[in-house]
Order: C-alpha cells, then sequence, then structure tokens
C-alpha cells in the first residue's frame, strides 16, 4: 500500500472511549472508585460495557488524540494502532478515519477484544474509567509499514506502549526506519508511572539519538532525572535531547536545545472542565506547526492553543476546528 506523504505518524495504544452518564448508585453496584482508573481484564470489560446506559463511542489513546489534533490543524496525519475485527474495532478504523487520520493496521483476527476505557461520568461531572488494554498491547513489527514510516516527516511514539516487548520492538524498528529515510522520531514519556518503570531505557533512547525529540510535562521531566528541582532537570534534559518540549500547565512550555530554551506562556481559559487529552492536544499543535516550518515558538503557541482549547470542554476530541482557531490567532496562514 501507498501512503501520500504525512507530516505526523503516531504510534500507540487503539483504544476506543465508550462516554455514558451514571449515577453514584451505577458505581457502587459495581464497585468503581469514583473519580479513579483501574485497569480491567476481559470479562470485567464486558460485564461494566454491558451494564452501560446509552453512550458515545470515540476512538481514543493518547497517540491517536494527538493524531486527530493534527488532522484537525490542517496537517497530514496517520496512526498506527491494533485493534481486533470486532464491533469496538470497526468504531475504532472508522471514527479516526473520519477524523481525517490514515490508519490501515490489519486488525487481528484472534486473541483479546479491541481496547477500550470505559468512561461514567456522574451528574457532578466526576469521571470514573475503567481500561481495557485488549488488543492494543498485541501490536508487532508486522504491523509497521515502511512506505507509511517512510513518507512521515515525523514518527511520534506513546511511552505508553513501551510495556509489551512486541510493540518496544516495533517502536525500535520504526525508528530505524524513519531514520534510513532522513526523517525525525518523537517521542512523549506519557506519565510519571511510566517514567519509573523505564526511566533508564527512555533516557538511552533520548542520549543515543534514537529519539530525536522528546515531549514531557513537569511531572515526568522530574521522574526522569530522579530530582524534585526543575531546574536541574532542565539542565540534565538540555544535556541529554536534541530536541525536547517541556509543558507546565498554567506555566506554560519550553522548547529546548543545548543552545537555548525558547519558551511561551499558557493560553488563558475562563473554566477547565477537563484536563484529558490536554498533552495530547498539546503535542498535535506542536507537531503540526513543526513540520509545517514554524519557528519553536510559533510552534509552541499552536501547542498552548490546541492544550487551551481541549481542556475547556469532556474529552480529548476537539469539539471546534483547531485550524480555524490557529488562523483566527494569527499563528497559522
Amino acid at each position: 500500500m501507498s501512503f501520500p506523504p504525512l507530516d505526523v505518524l503516531t504510534i500507540g495504544n487503539a483504544i476506543v472511549d465508550v462516554l455514558a452518564r451514571a449515577e453514584d448508585d451505577f458505581l457502587a453496584t459495581h464497585a468503581m472508585n469514583k473519580g479513579g482508573m483501574a485497569l480491567i481484564d476481559e470479562p470485567r470489560a464486558e460485564q461494566v460495557y454491558a451494564a452501560m446506559g446509552p453512550g458515545t463511542e470515540i476512538s481514543g489513546g493518547s497517540a491517536a488524540n494527538t493524531a486527530v489534533g493534527v488532522a484537525s490543524l490542517g496537517a497530514r496525519a496517520g496512526f498506527i494502532g491494533k485493534v481486533k475485527a470486532d464491533g469496538l474495532g470497526t468504531v475504532f478504523g472508522h471514527d479516526i478515519r473520519a477524523a481525517g487520520v490514515a490508519f490501515a493496521t490489519p486488525a487481528a483476527a484472534d486473541g483479546p477484544a479491541t481496547a477500550r476505557c470505559l468512561i461514567l461520568v456522574t451528574p457532578d461531572g466526576e469521571r470514573t474509567m475503567n481500561t481495557f488494554l485488549g488488543a492494543a498491547q498485541s501490536l508487532a513489527v508486522a504491523d509497521i509499514d515502511p512506505a507509511q514510516v517512510e513518507a512521515a516527516a515525523v514518527t511520534y511514539l506513546e511511552g505508553y506502549l513501551w510495556d509489551p516487548p512486541a510493540a518496544k520492538t516495533a517502536f525500535l524498528a520504526a525508528a530505524e526506519i524513519a531514520h534510513k529515510a532522513g526523517r525525525k522520531v518523537a517521542l512523549t514519556l506519557s506519565d510519571s508511572f511510566c517514567v519509573d518503570r523505564y526511566r533508564a531505557e527512555f533516557l538511552d533512547l533520548i542520549r543515543s539519538g534514537t529519539v530525536d525529540l522528546a515531549f514531557c510535562n513537569e511531572a515526568e521531566l522530574k521522574a526522569l532525572y530522579e530530582t524534585a528541582d526543575f531546574d536541574t532537570a532542565l539542565v540534565a534534559l538540555r544535556r541529554d535531547a536534541k530536541e525536547a518540549v517541556v509543558t507546565r500547565s498554567e506555566k506554560g512550555a519550553s522548547f529546548v536545545t543545548s543552545g537555548a530554551v525558547v519558551s511561551v506562556p499558557a493560553v488563558p481559559v475562563e473554566r477547565v472542565v477537563d484536563t484529558t487529552g490536554a498533552g495530547d492536544l498539546f503535542a498535535a499543535g506542536f507537531l503540526a506547526g513543526y513540520t509545517k516550518g514554524l519557528d519553536p515558538a510559533s510552534a509552541l503557541r499552536v501547542g498552548a492553543l490546541a492544550a487551551g482549547e481541549i481542556i475547556t470542554q469532556l474529552g480529548a476530541r476537539p469539539q471546534r476546528n483547531l485550524l480555524d482557531l490557529a488562523r483566527e490567532a494569527g499563528l497559522i496562514s
């Protein structure tokens, strides 16, 4: 299969987000910790899914969210992630393609069901999440299409998918293909717990040049260098990384190289509704600007705009056209 040139190709967990409203007694009946996130097995996923009321099913997962954000900003996006050939696998494929993202990873014929995050929203706005990773964890080297990687200016890897050994091998294969084609490789550290599990490996990816561009938030950066002092961690990152982006919530964000640190403020918002996907959409905004040739400060501003927009709504899918917003703000022509 041939692919048109892509600006950004993301690789990560292919998860269907299933959002439904629920009363507190539903959570109690199903022994859920309100406001928490639990990893569950397939029988539990089927039980909760069957008991949930009418809901909305949306393609999700961190890297998939980033790909959709890139597409919403008018850039060319692709996604590689594993689903099963089942009902939710069909939902995932249709939804992400409808968002303008190239998705051609073959669905698994057997094995675990398609991954899902079952999200119960109670009347007070609290979100209680039950996540079954299922088929998403089965990504392997065979799922990496060299032509698609070669077609992408940046291949962006999701740290959450560093757990399964086969997926790790697939990531490394994609990075090698990208570099042989003269392309760049990016990695998001995903969360501080992920960093704690794989600190040495993530540092090696950054220091060895396997990763050209690292994304992290302040907590992940501190975890990476095992320090409570942000400035100390930043100095270490400047020493180790070719390029990096560090987000600091309301403190803004920075683009980091050995030679300089470029920072921009956060975009002010009237009310924060839901921070889900803020980091994913920041990465989308930055990468859309970065691959379009914007200077680092301008690319950071696009990222801040996308993150600022997503936290004013429920969920990690932009409800407004991000390209229109960026044009209104004078960030993208």
